[in-house]
């Protein structure tokens, strides 16, 4: 080899040959990592929505669960060590985890743990933060000896391949990588966003800026933070040490632990575009939903019934796995002029019946009922709601065991919605058993 030859940097340079060694060592990474899946959080934002139970584990899509979504992105991922931290109101959640999430095997090295919170520490306080709630787990996690930690947000809803940002990292040589998705620069102010430098490399951290940095060479997008960290085991350890010691510390790993490296570790950011798993017909648009508030959970569950949504749950090769309950298929029944059961541009969940309403642009969870005369449009219904006769539903989301009462009209008068349920700013009313329960209909 001549002074002219390009030749491999480092073991994971771009100019090493043997990409099926590289693959090889992928795997190895992958089978070696633990994943962390955040599930605590209430999610205050989704309002009655999460009185009762934690956002990952809010009903979404027909059938699954948000926790569902980054669950299934492992396993098909080809990782099969998890975690689930829960706090807030956790019973439905680990209920759920418990009869869906138990077929992994242990003898194998395969699992599904919920690590509920404990009040490990000296403190003896709950988490106070996501980066204190890996540390308080910090023995735990030592005992599984792992080489990288995988940290997850569990109340997003998207499809990744994680073995791809496991790649993207080991090339990199990073420290630590955080997977991040362009959005447009003038909408970054309502995210955390990462700046770079023209290699991707992590230059500093700004929770919701607003005159956002740009990306380089694209003055009009910006980076935001997906909620998603990879580590080396062993230098997070190291760090979620060192923030535990500072008293000023929110124990925030946006706010306090990624800031706090900047000039002190290798950090790269991780393009989504790269490691999204897109729909059969189209790589157009990395499809990334953090669904914290009705507006967005609304239009996210929505975005489903489109003719080709841009979250494909019909993709055979990456299915979302769920518990499931076993129902009779959906059923609609009457054909008369005024009285046809029918739905259109809808998504309908196993057990619901339509008999003799009508559905249109509309999701229905399971065991719903829609009764003659009634109209459900551009709605949201979740499990076992049931519309009274001649009610009138329009960009509703109706909260679960709501008994939607004979000739109620939502959605056609803002001032009196307003007056009896709750109405986002998007226009979205949300309709619950207690909010009409007060109304004495």
């Amino acid at each position: 080899m001549d002074d002219k030859t390009p030749g491999p940097t480092s073991r994971y340079g771009h100019a090493v040959a043997d990409e099926l060694a590289f693959a090889a060592d992928v795997n190895r990474a992958m089978r070696g990592t633990l994943a962390l899946v955040l599930a605590g959080g209430r999610g205050s934002r989704l309002r009655d929505l999460t009185d009762k139970e934690s956002k990952p584990a809010v009903p979404f899509g027909g059938k699954y669960r948000i926790v569902d979504f980054p669950l299934s992105n492992c396993i098909n991922s080809g990782l099969r060590r998890i975690c689930v931290l829960t706090q807030y109101k956790a019973h439905t959640l680990i209920h759920h985890i418990q009869r869906g999430w138990g077929f992994l095997r242990s003898e194998v090295g395969e699992f599904v743990e919920l690590w509920p919170a404990q009040q490990q520490t000296a403190a003896g306080s709950w988490y106070q933060g996501t980066a204190d709630a890996v540390f308080q787990n910090i023995e735990r996690i030592q005992a599984h000896g792992a080489e990288h930690i995988l940290v997850l947000a569990g109340d997003h809803v998207y499809r990744q391949d994680y073995s791809k940002l496991m790649a993207s990292h080991l090339r990199s040589q990073a420290d630590v990588s955080v997977a991040c998705i362009e959005v447009p620069r003038l909408d970054a102010t309502a995210f955390g966003v990462v700046d770079v430098d023209d290699h991707d490399t992590i230059t500093g951290f700004l929770e919701k800026p607003a005159d956002p940095p740009c990306i380089p060479g694209q003055p009009d997008r910006a980076f935001a933070s997906m909620g998603i960290y990879l580590f080396r085991a062993d230098f997070l350890l190291k760090v979620l040490e060192e923030d535990a010691r500072d008293p000023a510390s929110a124990r925030d790993f946006g706010k306090n632990i990624l800031p706090s490296l900047l000039g002190k570790a290798r950090m790269v950011a991780h393009r989504f575009e790269e490691s999204c798993v897109y729909p059969p017909h189209s790589r157009d648009v990395p499809y990334w939903r953090d669904v914290g508030t009705l507006d967005a959970y609304w239009a996210s569950n929505l975005d489903l019934v489109a003719v080709t949504p841009d979250l494909d749950l019909y993709d055979p090769a990456w299915p979302i796995w769920t518990c499931q309950v076993q129902r009779p298929g959906a059923k609609f029944v009457f054909d008369e002029p005024d009285r046809r059961g029918m739905a259109v541009d809808s998504v309908l969940a196993a057990g619901c019946i339509v008999s003799g309403g009508a559905v249109s642009h509309s999701l229905l969870f399971h065991d719903v009922r829609v009764n003659s005369y009634s109209r459900v449009k551009d709605s949201v219904l979740l499990p076992e709601v049931d519309i009274g006769r001649h009610a009138r539903l329009t960009k509703c989301i109706v909260a679960a065991r709501t008994q939607i009462p004979s000739g109620l009209v939502v959605g056609e008068d803002p001032e009196e919605d307003a007056k009896r349920f709750l109405v986002t700013e998007g226009g979205v009313t949300l309709i619950t058993q207690d909010m009409l329960d007060r109304l004495d209909l």
